[in-house]
């Protein structure tokens, strides 16, 4: 009996010796759900994204421009590099406009819409891979409001919605 408690001991440790290395591995898993091989792509290039809406609000273009490097310095390990980098993002603001988007029983505007839109180009020469694609987010506020009161809070909130799909259009594995 005891020399089959330790038979039964010894076999339990060798099969803890196989299954324990593989237990331990845990595949390579980003919570911002980047799928940015480190190995190769270290660098990232993001020109100054330019407003060229014909109607604009003067701080949007520098708002856009420091949360769109601010989305790949704090949610990737990329490098940002003035030239010649792994990955390039470049592109402009193409439309700033509002909209009336409801209307009241009597018959006047109730909600505005605001829309955002800018045009990305991104290249991975390691990679291959080259695309130029439109982004666009809206918002709306009440109509009694004067745009400049709810501006900022708006186009705030529109940058960040434009950057999430840029960041995820860009690096993430959807």
């Amino acid at each position: 009996m005891k020399r089959l408690r330790k038979r039964l001991s010894l076999l339990l440790i060798f099969a803890c010796a196989l299954v324990l290395p593989a237990a331990c591995y845990l595949p390579k898993y980003s919570f911002t759900g980047t799928s940015i091989d480190y190995d190769l792509i270290k660098t990232i290039q993001i020109d100054k994204v330019v407003n060229r809406a014909p109607y604009g609000w003067a701080p949007m273009e520098a708002m856009f421009n420091t949360k769109l490097q601010d989305k790949y310095a704090n949610q990737t390990r990329l490098k940002i590099v003035r030239r010649n980098g792994d990955l390039h993002v470049s592109g402009e603001i193409t439309a700033y406009d509002q909209f009336n988007k409801g209307v009241s029983a009597e018959g006047y505007s109730s909600q505005v819409q605001l829309k955002m839109t800018v045009n990305i180009r991104f290249e991975s020469p390691k990679k291959n891979i080259q695309w130029e694609r439109q982004f666009t987010a809206t918002t709306q506020y009440n109509s009694t409001q004067q745009l400049s009161a709810v501006q900022e809070r708006l186009v705030t909130e529109m940058i960040e919605d434009l950057t999430d799909q840029i960041f995820n259009a860009t690096v993430s594995d959807w």
